[in-house]
């Protein structure tokens, strides 16, 4: 488990990882890393979290919360940020399948591809700040938002089909077992839980699952199944929608 650990976290962050922490394990085993998820998004939070902390007093709310932002944004070397460009792009292209899914290979970045990062990076600079103006615990928040929008995205992996005849999302899609989704959620659960005590964490994390299962159907319906580039859209909303339950 402790070389899945390794090798997940290089495979979604640019954190560095030795190589020899995770030798050994074939890229085909990649699938059973999915229970590590919420532990790396809560890894990934944390190191967020401390940004916004430690700049919280030297440059006010408003600025820790933008760098707080980047620092994530940085942290995956926009990896997922990307996968939510490309979808916006090819989603709202209104195209058929096939146009839509060339639209997303596409590596210039689209109007509706780059209205969706602007918002949401904006909408994520708001909701931290205002979080922390209520006053909420930044650190647990964002370590907690972190592994949440992780944690679900496994609801778009299972039960779902490729959409593409190659690529990296195709190693988690339609790989992931009932066990496997079911240990991924109640790991998020149980870290909901202790991270944030009382119901406001469990509550908030109910309806990132809800809207993450809807998107991951609506997807399925117009894409006619899942690519790595949905699965980084899922996460970045998760990470916003659990941010916006917390209110």
């Amino acid at each position: 488990m402790s070389k899945l650990f390794w090798a997940m976290l290089a495979f979604i962050s640019r954190l560095p990882v030795p190589t020899r922490w995770s030798q050994g394990l074939d890229f085909e085993e990649y699938s059973r890393g999915i229970v590590t998820f919420p532990l790396i998004g809560m890894l990934l939070g944390a190191i967020g979290g401390l940004v916004f902390v430690a700049l919280q007093s030297w440059c006010g709310i408003p600025l820790a919360a933008l760098f707080c932002v980047l620092t994530l944004a940085l942290l995956t070397g926009g990896f997922h940020l990307d996968g939510l460009a490309d979808t916006c792009d090819g989603i709202f292209s209104a195209r058929h399948r096939e146009r839509m899914l060339e639209i997303m290979r596409d590596s210039r970045l689209g109007t509706h591809g780059g209205l969706a990062l602007i918002f949401v990076l904006l909408a994520k600079v708001l909701v931290i700040s205002e979080l922390a103006l209520r006053g909420t615990s930044m650190l647990a928040a964002l370590a907690m938002a972190c592994a949440a929008g992780r944690g679900v995205a496994v609801l778009l992996m299972y039960r779902h089909r490729y959409a593409r005849e190659e690529g990296l999302g195709n190693v988690f899609i339609g790989k992931v077992t009932g066990r496997q989704t079911c240990v991924t959620l109640g790991l998020t659960a149980i870290l909901a839980a202790i991270l944030m005590p009382g119901m406001r964490g469990v509550a908030a994390l109910v309806a990132t699952l809800a809207a993450i299962f809807i998107l991951g159907q609506l997807l399925k319906r117009t894409l006619g199944g899942q690519t790595g580039d949905t699965l980084g859209a899922a996460i970045e909303l998760g990470e916003l929608i659990f941010l916006l339950a917390l209110l």
